[in-house]
């Protein structure tokens, strides 16, 4: 065992028996390049990476690699979801050098930590217009040995350049509301009419993207109709509920198969937000399914969320992507045996129909053909089709699937599962934390409630440190890392959501704590923009400042929403401009390219809306029919305040209780009431 076999991270414990002398990222690790005047080789992946996996089990588990790695570097692993603040860097250096990057990341660094080199996944043999790995270190070695001053040079310049292009720049103007119509248009010209999704394969989800197109009756129908063609797909789990990563076609029906936490927790809140916008229940069915796959599968018994699971499912002969997942008809036969006369034989026949699972399949693991062509579950031959071939109501006919599906997913559940990423990251803890409490306030059900509380809790013991800073990560039971602009940002908007849900100032007043140190530890007052790092975070070659949406809405973006809610509640100095400003700091790259920018798209929104309030003060059972009506409506952007009593908010200062209901636009306020239909009406103007 190597060094890792000492680490936390699921990851590194993944590569803990490789004959690579690995060293887990730090000080010691340059320091021991420095001794040994070698490079440092630096692999970065994660738990549920395919590639990872691929490349690890052809050069990580290679004798004869490892003795060409361990004789000529100092191997470092990092697990990018543990440090995506080194991932980040990194990752600049690997796309001004390839034009592309991805994982598995390889970059070469000097014992300064300057890169050199770099690439994502090499084969073992040259193939698919890739050198093999040992060729790329035979001639790193050979470089450094032989021209090593000029490397250095090369290093330095790349690292400049990386440097200059993480250099945050003022605003170059003002974003004014005309734009949002620019941004609508500009995502309609990419948007896939026939399919849903915007450009072609592979095709994400992109959450943060829908949730801005939900807010604008100009792009409403886009969201929607990307969202019910993604329900329909392999993308989305039809037996056990959540979605994969993304769709390696352009149709969503078959997807590359890890689960991720932030795509669970993100695509939940946009199907309620689609749900409240449209009033149609598969949205609303679609999230409750997703929260039932976080509880049963996701969710610790501490009450953190773990960060993923695998694409791959082990096997003696290697992992094999999707084969959890996939089907045959004889296993959905085997599955379904003994349910009617005929053995199960009609119900296998209508199911796989319904669920496209055919003998020629459409998905096999290129690694792993010996198991053969399977079928992605998508919906193949749709309800109202099966129920008029049946001559059967379609609510007959949606009850039979149901409990046919509920066969097949116990009959899954009894394979060999994926394997669980178990850390607890609290950036993607914040978003399972909005997910769970919008569902509670929309959804109108106690027990999501009861999870957002318990997360809460749970941070608030293990994560959070006395100062009020957050870590990054807690596993093996330790946290660690210090926390990011990612982890107080992202968790702080969560705090916001269960309080709208739950009522609890407490909740809303932590938010504030941590937007003070966002600005403390994260905010750049001369750029107008937020640092990914930085307080006691350690020092690296730069510090990015994020604003495109990855696979998780971007810091910029979540500082700025951050900012607006801090303003409408407290109605604190400085925060509206700070959410102007970040938003003004990337208006040319939002204009160039609004599919990456979402979640600024939703900032710019959000500060050009109306400043609305909504508050129901009373006890729980006063405030519960007007509540009810609430959840029927949209208000991304309006203050909510359903609590107890009125307190020191700016929304709830000198308002009486007993179930009163309280609409306000712009400092302007309705009268009160405690009539729904009055209050429904009232609401309805804010839409």
């Amino acid at each position: 065992m190597n060094r890792l076999a000492q680490e936390s991270s699921p990851y590194l414990a993944q590569h803990a028996g490789n004959p690579v002398d690995w060293w887990p990222w730090g000080e010691e690790a340059f320091v021991e390049a420095a001794r040994r005047g070698v490079p440092v080789l630096l692999s970065v992946g994660y738990s549920t990476c395919h590639w990872c996996h691929v490349m690890a089990h052809e050069s990580f588990e290679d004798e004869a690699t490892a003795a060409f790695m361990n004789r000529h570097f100092v191997n470092v692993k990092v697990d990018r979801e543990e440090r995506p603040d080194v991932d980040a860097v990194y990752m600049a250096a690997t796309q001004a050098l390839t034009g592309q990057g991805g994982w598995p990341m390889t970059v070469f660094l000097t014992e300064a930590g300057e890169p050199f080199y770099a690439g994502t996944y090499f084969p073992p043999q040259d193939g698919h217009g890739l050198p093999s790995f040992m060729r790329v270190m035979g001639s790193v070695e050979r470089a450094w040995r032989e021209e090593r001053d000029k490397l250095l040079g090369n290093a330095q310049a790349l690292t400049e350049h990386v440097r200059e292009a993480a250099r945050p720049r003022p605003s170059d103007g003002a974003f004014g509301p005309e734009l949002l119509e620019r941004g609508v248009e500009n995502l309609r010209r990419a948007f896939d009419a026939d399919r849903g999704g915007f450009g072609g394969a592979p095709k994400f989800p992109a959450p943060t993207t829908l949730d801005f197109l939900l807010t604008r009756p100009d792009g409403r129908l886009m969201a929607l109709h990307t969202l019910r063609r993604i329900l329909s797909g392999g993308l989305h789990d039809q037996l056990g509920g959540g979605f994969h990563r993304y769709s390696v076609d352009d149709a969503w029906r078959v997807p590359h198969f890890e689960k991720m936490l932030y795509d669970n927790a993100q695509l939940t809140r946009t199907l309620l937000r689609a749900y409240q916008v449209s009033g149609d229940g598969a949205f609303a069915q679609a999230a409750r399914a997703t929260l039932e796959y976080l509880r049963r599968e996701m969710l610790a018994p501490q009450g953190g969320f773990y960060s993923a699971q695998d694409a791959d499912t082990p096997t003696p002969d290697g992992g094999v992507e999707g084969l959890t997942f996939t089907w045959t008809p004889a296993e959905v036969q085997a599955a379904l045996a003994g349910s009617g006369p005929d053995d199960g034989a009609a119900d296998a026949t209508l199911i796989a129909r319904h669920l496209g699972v055919t003998d020629p399949g459409n998905f096999e693991d290129p690694h792993q053909r010996a198991y053969g062509r399977r079928s992605v579950p998508f919906v193949a031959v749709p309800v109202p089709d099966l129920a008029a071939e049946l001559g059967q109501p379609e609510a007959e006919v949606q009850a039979r699937l149901d409990a046919l599906k509920a066969r097949l997913l116990a009959a899954r559940q009894a394979r060999t599962q994926p394997g669980t990423d178990d850390k607890v990251l609290t950036s993607w803890n914040g978003l399972a934390l909005a997910a769970f409490a919008d569902a509670a306030r929309i959804l109108r059900e106690p027990a999501y409630l009861e999870v957002a509380r318990r997360n809460a809790d749970f941070v608030r013991a293990h994560l959070r440190r006395p100062d009020g800073t957050l870590r990054h990560v807690w596993s093996g039971a330790q946290a660690r890392v210090e926390g990011l602009m990612e982890d107080h940002a992202l968790y702080a908007l969560g705090l916001i959501a269960l309080f709208q849900a739950g009522g609890d100032p407490a909740h809303l007043h932590w938010a504030r704590e941590l937007w003070q140190v966002t600005q403390r530890d994260f905010w750049n007052d001369g750029a107008g923009v937020f640092m990914a790092s930085g307080g006691s975070a350690e020092a690296l070659l730069t510090r990015q400042a994020q604003g495109f949406d990855s696979a998780v809405i971007s810091d910029n973006a979540a500082g700025a929403l951050l900012a607006l809610w801090m303003d409408r509640y407290f109605a604190l100095p400085g925060a509206g401009d700070t959410a102007r400003r970040t938003v003004e700091s990337f208006r040319l790259d939002m204009l160039a390219a609004p599919g990456g920018f979402g979640g600024l798209w939703q900032a710019a929104a959000f500060l050009h809306a109306p400043h609305t309030e909504v508050a129901i003060i009373g006890t729980p059972p006063e405030r519960a029919p007007l509540e009810a009506v609430a959840a029927r409506h949209a208000l991304p952007f309006t203050a909510l305040a359903f609590t107890e009593a009125g307190g020191d908010l700016p929304v709830l200062e000198a308002r009486p209780g007993g179930g009163l209901g309280f609409v306000c636009v712009n400092r302007t306020c309705d009268l009160p009431t405690r009539d729904g239909a009055t209050f429904d009406a009232q609401l309805a103007r804010l839409g």
